[in-house]
């Protein structure tokens, strides 16, 4: 019983790192159909730039976490206006190979800034352990979980109940009727970007405390689609679903079967998605008649 919830938490915290990332994809392409593929890599720059804030510069960590999420909001701003910007209006597939470029750009980056030794900070997260019953916790785990829901919760209100959130469902739901009731297509693009980077710097200052600060948290980027495909493109409840799925199957196989199986995992479950419900469990079904 104790192994089963030290997985389990394991497994949840590693669940929520994914639905913060997923959170941002989904975000962006609410707003714009377009499936980012540099949103690992934003997670890579958030757990470099808190390591920045706290361990280089000094500053007390919550100032250093303001500082990343401020930082990663101004790089992802530059992106969309510079970059992103100029392809509003042409084919989507344009915009998607422009975000793989910019996947290659922001892993050079870091690794030309701060090179590919890893790295660590002091955690601002408790540390130590928490026991319940059996079974002995890490609490910095643990307290990563509501953290993320928190976030995660803060960002489905934004769609529900802000002016924002509603202009991006409606350019989502028909682009040119938005356009018609006079919404800013740019500044939801922009608004979009910024609240994806916040997310992932949220997630990358969470993995930064847990694992340590390494090129090799780029590769949890690529969680990103299986829990996107299994919750659903265009849902935050379905990130949330999805991270906590995948998180824990992952440890649960590794846990108990082993053999490198819970680097499988994941890919299966899209697989297997993709086959049965290529919509995701909260994704939004399209039936195109002609």
């Amino acid at each position: 019983m104790d192994i089963f919830l030290q997985l389990t938490v394991s497994g949840l915290s590693n669940g929520m790192v994914y639905a913060l990332a997923a959170a941002g994809f989904v975000v962006i392409y609410k707003a714009s159909d377009v499936i980012n593929f540099a949103q690992g890599d934003l997670l890579l720059l958030g757990t470099y730039l808190v390591f920045f804030a706290i361990a280089q510069t000094g500053m007390p960590w919550s100032v250093g976490v303001a500082v990343t999420i401020l930082l990663a909001v101004a790089v992802a701003l530059a992106i969309e206006r510079l970059v992103l910007r100029p392809l509003i209006g042409e084919p989507i597939i344009s915009m998607i190979m422009v975000t793989i470029g910019l996947s290659s750009i922001l892993r050079g980056a870091v690794n030309a800034i701060w090179g590919p030794a890893p790295r660590s900070f002091d955690s601002f997260l408790p540390e130590g352990d928490i026991v319940i019953g059996p079974a002995v916790l890490s609490a910095d785990r643990v307290l990563s979980i509501p953290i993320a829901l928190a976030v995660l919760a803060a960002l489905w209100l934004f769609f529900r109940h802000t002016r924002d959130g509603i202009a991006m469902r409606a350019i989502a739901a028909d682009q040119q009727a938005a356009l018609s009731m006079g919404i800013s297509i740019p500044r939801v693009f922009g608004v979009a970007w910024a609240l994806a980077a916040a997310s992932a710097a949220v997630g990358g200052i969470m993995l930064g405390n847990i694992v340590g600060v390494s090129p090799n948290v780029a590769a949890i980027g690529l969680r990103v689609f299986p829990v996107v495909i299994l919750g659903g493109l265009d849902s935050i409840r379905g990130a949330v679903v999805g991270g906590a799925v995948i998180g824990l199957l992952e440890v649960y196989t590794g846990g108990y079967v082993g053999h490198g199986l819970s680097l499988i995992v994941p890919y299966a479950v899209l697989i297997l998605v993709l086959m049965v419900r290529p919509y995701g469990l909260f994704g939004k079904e399209i039936i195109e008649r002609v």
